[in-house]
């Protein structure tokens, strides 16, 4: 019974917050509203984390199953397997982060943002736990109405064409993803996952259900030319909307490749490879190049999560066992660093100095030293240095990419050093290089990190150091999901 209860806490929450009725002061309300959605989120981080601690790694079924029979003339089945356990973990970490960030920042409709936030925690959810392909589109689809509100009613001066953006460009590449999905239940007549999953569609009938699923897939992780959507909704987005967007929203469709591209579509996904590379590849020099000339510190991260994404892309497909481990690490790695720069960038320096400017920031070292130390970490975690999470995530994607393809490999591997260039100058920029000086800030208003900030950064900064030391909690429950992966690959 826990993976109901991992959906249905959120919704009890939601419920809770709508039908109380405070009749105490604005702020006060508003304080009792946060408090609700704040210990709904942490309730379900403790479900999650006991179900991680009970999980079997050493099997390859789906675990914790529950059906339930004719629901609206429908069968609906939930559980895990080795691959989406992580991602639930993922999802109940981000998003307490994700409420706690915007504590202070916004003081209208609290209501309305925590519900939001919430309906959003459950539904992403559900995308992980569904076991079944046309509920997996439902759900995967159902995130853009609370996202498009999220931007629309909170984001900053652009809001409204940003949430636009971030609808039409979705809405249309899912479009493809459904065409597929309807022709595997045309062609099978079940949309169950472990149904699918024991079929073997001809050669013809896969490449046109990988077209359909990959241009999905491109548009959410997103790739070049299909990436300006993300980019928009990041810079107008508020910082819980930001931190959800790069910290589970994008691996949405690296899940979606485990569950829909390998196992169903062996032969396309590998004929098709090299041009997967090639994209990937062309996407990291893009966004790098992109990165080293922008001045908005929320855009840099925003097109620094774009390469990142190309490179746990192309790690997936490479048919090793590392590429694939290095690529979910990955994810999982810049989930946690991306979510903390957007903290850094839009929540402590924009709400003390007003601008995202790099050119108005530097000497912030001088005055806010424990900041400037956790944001150190964070970057260093960005550049993929050695003993953070993301060093053994891109070291892992890179050499499956290399064992596959050398050349394009090298070419791939320039990415570490394009965002050590971009990640190294933006810390230099705001935290050195003289004394902190913007017109319409005194410095001496500029404080150090207050509690609910240091508590944020310092508990991403920890998975990202203690799992770069000892990454064996998830490469070791990963490996025999991913050996399945693989097995299921080999060209016949």
């Amino acid at each position: 019974m826990f993976l109901p209860i991992l959906l249905v806490i959120p919704i009890i929450g939601i419920f809770i917050i709508s039908t109380s009725v405070c009749y105490d002061t604005a702020a006060l309300n508003n304080k009792r509203i946060k408090t609700i959605g704040l210990a709904t989120s942490i309730l379900n981080l403790f479900v999650s984390l006991i179900i991680f601690i009970l999980f079997d790694f050493s099997a390859n079924q789906f675990q914790f199953v529950q059906e339930y029979y004719q629901v609206s003339s429908y069968d609906f089945y939930l559980g895990l397997d080795g691959l989406s356990v992580y991602f639930v973990l993922l999802t109940t970490i981000i998003v307490p982060i994700a409420l706690l960030s915007n504590w202070k920042s916004i003081n209208e409709n609290i209501k309305s943002f925590v519900i939001i936030m919430l309906l959003l925690e459950s539904l992403l959810l559900a995308v992980f736990l569904v076991l079944d392909i046309l509920l997996f589109y439902i759900f995967f689809e159902s995130i853009l109405p609370p996202l498009f509100l999220l931007i629309g009613l909170f984001g900053s001066s652009n809001k409204v064409r940003a949430s636009f953006y971030l609808f039409l460009y979705t809405l249309f590449g899912s479009l493809f993803l459904l065409l597929s999905i309807l022709a595997m239940s045309s062609i099978m007549g079940t949309t169950d996952f472990d149904a699918l999953y024991k079929t073997n569609f001809n050669y013809s009938t896969q490449l046109f259900l990988f077209y359909g699923i990959f241009i999905a897939f491109a548009v959410k992780t997103p790739t070049i030319f299909l990436n300006t959507w993300l980019l928009k909704a990041h810079v107008e987005s508020p910082l819980g909307g930001s931190i959800i967007l790069a910290g589970i929203v994008l691996k949405l469709s690296l899940y979606g490749i485990f569950r829909l591209i390998l196992p169903l579509l062996p032969k396309a996904s590998l004929d098709y490879t090299y041009i997967i590379y090639l994209i990937g590849v062309i996407t990291i020099i893009y966004a790098s190049f992109s990165t080293l000339r922008t001045t908005d510190i929320k855009e840099l991260i925003a097109y620094s999560s774009v390469s990142h994404a190309a490179v746990y892309l192309i790690g997936v497909f490479s048919n090793t066992i590392q590429g694939i481990e290095g690529g979910i690490t990955l994810g999982l790695a810049h989930g946690f660093v991306s979510s903390g720069l957007f903290i850094c960038a839009g929540g402590v320096l924009y709400d003390r100095s007003g601008t995202r400017l790099i050119h108005f920031y530097r000497g912030i070292a001088q005055i806010m030293p424990i900041f400037s130390i956790l944001f150190f970490i964070l970057c260093l975690g960005n550049c993929g240095a050695p003993l953070t999470l993301n060093f053994v995530g891109e070291f892992m994607s890179l050499y499956g990419v290399f064992e596959k393809l050398p050349l394009l490999g090298i070419i791939a591997i320039s990415s570490i050093v394009f965002s050590a260039a971009y990640t190294i100058f933006m810390f230099n920029r705001i935290c050195f290089g003289g004394a902190f000086f913007l017109s319409s800030s005194d410095p001496y208003t500029l404080i150090d990190l207050n509690k609910r900030e240091f508590f944020m950064l310092f508990t991403l900064v920890l998975f990202t150091v203690v799992l770069g030391i000892y990454p064996a909690p998830i490469l070791d429950g990963l490996h025999y999901s991913v050996s399945t992966l693989i097995f299921s690959t080999l060209p016949y």
